[in-house]
């Protein structure tokens, strides 16, 4: 049996299509992709398999989290991709930076397909 993702409204499904298009561009002028892909590396990282505890639910965005040193200089990611998010206030922050990552993998010209499915 396949996995099952959670169903969003066609609203949120729209909004993530525009975000999508705005993302692209707006990484490529800043040439940003590499520290679009360690926000979300970092986002993600606090998954823990045993547990099934942590995983990218946007909590990189508070200081407790940037404070940490391994996410030194992620306070320039939040801070660019702001202005983006708050044109997309159904978008949580959780598949804001998740679908920048999936953006900025695309820009970097890597022949990879990465399925996004929002929450």
């Amino acid at each position: 049996m396949g996995k099952s993702y959670p169903t969003v409204s066609a609203d949120y499904q729209k909004a993530v299509e525009k975000a999508k298009r705005k993302l692209r561009g707006f990484i490529a002028e800043k040439k940003c992709a590499p520290l679009m892909l360690r926000l979300a590396w970092h986002s993600a990282g606090t998954f823990d398999s045993k547990t099934k505890t942590g995983g990218p639910f946007g909590t990189i965005k508070h200081q407790a989290e940037l404070a940490h040193g391994a996410n030194n200089g992620l306070d320039i990611a939040v801070r660019l991709l702001e202005p983006l998010k708050e044109q997309f206030p159904i978008i949580s922050y959780a598949d804001f930076y998740q679908l920048a990552e999936v953006v900025a993998v695309g820009i970097t010209g890597w022949n990879l397909e990465i399925p996004f499915h929002p929450r």
